[in-house]
């Protein structure tokens, strides 16, 4: 555990979208995640073009850039580079990771969705730097999904890895200690806090459970 978290040192993530804060300012929402603790976000725009999530994505770089957060972009490359992102999360079917660091050496976090336990023996696992547990369990925001992992999947893929691993699906301070527990190295969270009326105290309410769990593990 604590060289994987050597390597990995995040524990809460926030997947953020415009679609994700209902009508509220997404720059807003993210600050306030981050003044209660997250300490990684992922950007998702699903439907916006190149160019709009281009923008909004270096107005947030810039933002995090200010309190030394990384940022993450969801399943666009090009939106990646061009910013200079941290890193990228892909899932099945989006770029492939071994082409993702051919085309851009520069990647320092590249995630990569498990979808099921076959998928675990994929060669494209080798060139993931952690592993999206998607989902654990079945949420709204992600309707293509293949497997809902539950407590006991967690358990399952950290027995078959060493590579960390990020819990995302309807994540929530009412789960966190124990998907944790289970054996996730970090919580990706989205509706919880995008959705939440108090957005920082969403964030310090998950982040204390993820806290509790790892003080367990001392």
């Amino acid at each position: 555990m604590n060289s994987i978290m050597q390597g990995f040192p995040y524990k809460l993530y926030l997947v953020i979208g415009e679609e994700y804060c209902h009508g509220r300012d997404l720059f807003w929402v993210a600050e306030e995640a981050v003044k209660g603790g997250v300490d990684l976000v992922q950007l998702r725009e699903k439907h916006k073009s190149t160019a709009e999530f281009t923008l909004i994505a270096q107005k947030l770089k810039r933002l995090l850039d200010s309190y030394n957060i990384p940022l993450i972009i969801n399943d666009n490359l090009n939106v990646a580079m061009a910013i200079g992102a941290t890193g990228i999360h892909v899932g099945n079917s989006d770029t492939p990771p071994s082409e993702i660091k051919r085309l851009w050496p520069e990647c320092q976090l590249l995630g990569y969705s498990i979808e099921s336990v076959e998928q675990l023996d994929n060669r494209e696992i080798q060139f993931a730097d952690h592993l999206g547990i998607s989902p654990v369990f079945s949420t709204p925001t992600k309707t293509d999904t293949i497997t809902q992992w539950g407590i006991q999947g967690i358990g399952l893929i950290h027995s078959l890895t060493d590579k960390p691993l990020i819990a995302i699906g309807r994540m929530s301070a009412s789960n966190a200690y124990d998907v944790i527990n289970a054996g996730a190295h970090c919580i990706a969270v989205v509706s919880a806090i995008c959705s939440a009326e108090n957005p920082k105290q969403a964030a310090i309410e998950i982040k204390n459970e993820i806290m509790k769990a790892y003080a367990q593990k001392v």
